[in-house]
């Protein structure tokens, strides 16, 4: 089964084509083409939603054509063209899109073009949940020796999603089967990393730079809050830390104090350390009240070297008998490729007609 997945969801634009083997669930990667648009909102300290749809609109095309040819399923003739049904209709079962949550209009690039170009192939559409998507880029196999090896995930499962725009920590029962334990009330972590990098004149995202300025800071310089450390939810909450940290950045300023590069970096490994110490309690206490056998980490922050390090320092030091899984980093970012790995373990296809955009697609409609 060949599925060819797209994603839309923010600034980037991504196609892959993944296949998966029915008996077996594994699911290998046959091409993950992205093209994002960062670079030009790194002018503007933030993504600009009628920006990225634009520059959607561009690439749409050119990325899935690319994740095709890169998977052989193109043949590059000059005499073939890539939207008529009657000279090419690609070897695939059907095309994955994410149809939310997002930004809308970078949504309805993705979910339209999908319903297009399943009229024209005559193939069906598997709407997918953007945030479900995060979660299973854990199961796409990997090459080791030759050979294509999935990971050996047990249910169940405890997953933390933690991104630029969300922070939920859900129960994984099995395939399929969903429980929201809780989220964040107000800025997620990786917009608290953006918003807070902005304070201290890093570039935008924010995230990178602090994790690579925290490297040379000291972590017990500034003492910041760690918002809900201690609340017996499993609920997220970084505005207060945000509010904390521009306190002391205006408290700083005031002296002209913050003039160096080892206050920024002090400042940062401070920021990191609150962040990253509520994320790992919070999931580690969801791990032990639901006996999961299973930590399975997604989103973009889930790049962050440190929270990897904390997860597996934790985990070793403690008395509970669990797995540490982490995408590869080229797989925590939006891309298609997780799209494709959900749609092959939850094979839903739907008529074209029925699909629809949602921004606002969350955990009480999971799909």
């Amino acid at each position: 089964m060949k599925i060819l997945a797209i994603e839309t969801s923010c600034d980037e634009t991504s196609a892959a084509i993944i296949e998966a083997s029915p008996k077996d669930k594994k699911v290998k990667l046959l091409s993950n083409v992205v093209s994002s648009s960062l670079e030009l909102h790194s002018k503007t300290g933030g993504i600009i939603p009628e920006v990225a749809a634009r520059e959607q609109v561009k690439y749409i095309i050119p990325v899935i054509k690319q994740a095709l040819i890169e998977s052989n399923l193109y043949p590059q003739a000059s005499n073939i063209n890539f939207q008529s049904s009657t000279l090419y209709r690609p070897d695939i079962d059907a095309i994955a899109v994410t149809v939310g949550p997002g930004l809308i209009g970078s949504l309805l690039v993705g979910v339209e073009t999908a319903k297009t170009l399943a009229y024209l192939w005559r193939k069906p559409v598997i709407p997918i949940n953007h945030l479900l998507g995060h979660i299973y880029a854990n199961f796409i196999s990997v090459m080791v020796n030759g050979k294509w090896q999935m990971a050996n995930i047990l249910f169940p499962a405890i997953s933390l999603i933690v991104s630029g725009g969300h922070t939920d920590l859900v129960l994984m029962k099995k395939h399929n089967d969903f429980e929201w334990l809780g989220g964040t009330r107000d800025d997620a972590a990786g917009e608290a990393f953006d918003k807070i990098g902005r304070l201290l004149n890093l570039p935008y995202p924010g995230g990178p730079a602090i994790e690579k300025l925290s490297e040379r800071g000291d972590v017990n310089r500034f003492t910041f809050p760690r918002p809900m450390f201690g609340s017996k939810d499993f609920d997220f909450s970084f505005s207060g830390l945000k509010a904390a940290v521009w306190r002391e950045v205006n408290k700083l300023n005031k002296v002209r104090f913050l003039t160096g590069p080892r206050v920024t970096a002090d400042i940062c490994a401070s920021v990191q350390k609150s962040i990253i110490e509520v994320l790992v309690k919070k999931t580690l206490k969801a791990t032990k009240q639901y006996k999961a056998k299973s930590i399975l980490l997604g989103g973009g922050v889930a790049a962050n070297n440190k929270l990897r390090k904390q997860f597996e320092f934790k985990i070793k030091n403690s008395k509970l008998k669990i797995q540490f899984f982490a995408p590869a980093k080229n797989l925590c970012t939006d891309n298609a490729a997780m799209i494709g790995a959900y749609a092959a373990f939850n094979y839903k296809p739907q008529d074209p007609k029925t699909i629809t955009a949602n921004p606002e697609l969350y955990f009480d409609n999971l799909i």
